[in-house]
């Protein structure tokens, strides 16, 4: 295998202080290895120029300006920009730990893959909100089991906000399409549909920020939602019962609340040891009292916001054969 060099590709919209906080967590990255950074600010009206020319001298830079077109679009521009054999994709609300490129280089060249995922922790200088998102986006008692974790190394689905990509497989694929979210699942079923091999490589995490609003996590879950018919259209091998789940935990919470009304209780009970459950998991993961509880939170935001994104799109897309531009064209940049 041909010696690997890593360009690191990351869009940025109107987030100039978080760029500021990862380009400094790449000054602490251990291992002397050579990389370059590619920063693709993306039509943003508050630009991030400022902030990157401060890291003249200190890291290895280059950044584009360009009409806003989305992330995926902006990662492709970035990767076609590079001047790496493999590409390291982050988004801009992410810290790295000073392991992380070591790891990376250390399994890849070991056991290659054309592609890889990295999974998430939330740092200790997040808010209260963005720890308990962060539980409920990652822990294998939610969607984090969904999505994959240590039990599914090989065919992992990774997610953009830290994947790697070689150079061979974005010729080959053309990378990101114009779906988001959903981008990085479509463009990982294409890789697998290609005979690339993808996998999670687990000590090469990094600290994601997520959103930091409840409304925020609300509109993010529930295009994610609203995405995953769209994949299983496009990608019918991909369709799984468990990606069902959070409207079936939904709508059997509004039923046993109903029958709770009516003095059966068994259901409600239920529920009631889910999230005991999930409290005790949250609180031993965070130590933290109010971690826990916004934890609980987050996980009814996360499954009705996912479940209702999921039976919407599911009505348009399968029982009305709606094209999923035109039912949501909003999911979609031109």
């Amino acid at each position: 295998m041909k010696t690997l060099s890593f360009s690191f590709i990351i869009p940025v919209y109107n987030r100039p202080e978080e760029i500021k906080e990862l380009l400094e967590s790449f000054k602490g990255l251990q291992g002397n290895l050579d990389y370059e950074i590619v920063i693709v600010e993306d039509g943003s009206s508050l630009k991030s120029e400022d902030i990157i020319n401060n890291f003249e001298g200190q890291l290895n830079i280059s950044y584009y300006f360009k009409e806003n077109s989305g992330p995926g679009d902006s990662r492709n521009f970035g990767m076609k920009h590079a001047k790496g054999n493999y590409f390291i994709i982050l988004d801009s609300d992410v810290i790295l730990p000073s392991n992380y490129l070591v790891e990376v280089n250390s399994f890849l060249s070991n056991r290659y893959y054309d592609c890889f995922g990295g999974p998430d922790g939330a740092h200790q200088s997040f808010s209260d909100l963005q720890k308990a998102i962060n539980f409920a986006m990652t822990s294998f008692i939610t969607t984090g089991g969904i999505r994959g974790g240590k039990q599914q190394i090989e065919d992992f689905q990774p997610r953009s906000f830290n994947m790697g990509l070689s150079k061979e497989a974005f010729l080959k694929t053309g990378g990101f399409g114009k779906i988001h979210p959903g981008e990085d699942p479509d463009l990982s079923l294409r890789l697998l549909k290609l005979g690339f091999k993808t996998t999670l490589i687990e000590n090469a995490f990094v600290y994601h920020k997520r959103r930091i609003s409840w409304s925020k996590f609300y509109k993010q879950v529930n295009k994610f939602g609203m995405v995953r018919p769209i994949l299983n259209k496009w990608h019918p091998k991909s369709k799984s019962l468990t990606y069902w789940l959070p409207t079936f935990f939904s709508f059997g919470l509004i039923v046993a609340i109903g029958f709770g009304l009516f003095n059966f209780m068994l259901p409600l009970y239920l529920y009631v040891f889910y999230f005991a459950v999930a409290f005790i998991l949250a609180l031993i993961s965070s130590k933290s009292l109010i971690v826990a509880v916004l934890s609980l939170v987050a996980i009814l935001v996360q499954f009705f916001g996912y479940g209702y994104g999921f039976i919407k799109s599911t009505f348009n897309i399968v029982v009305l054969g709606k094209q999923p531009e035109k039912a949501f064209p909003y999911l979609f940049f031109k």
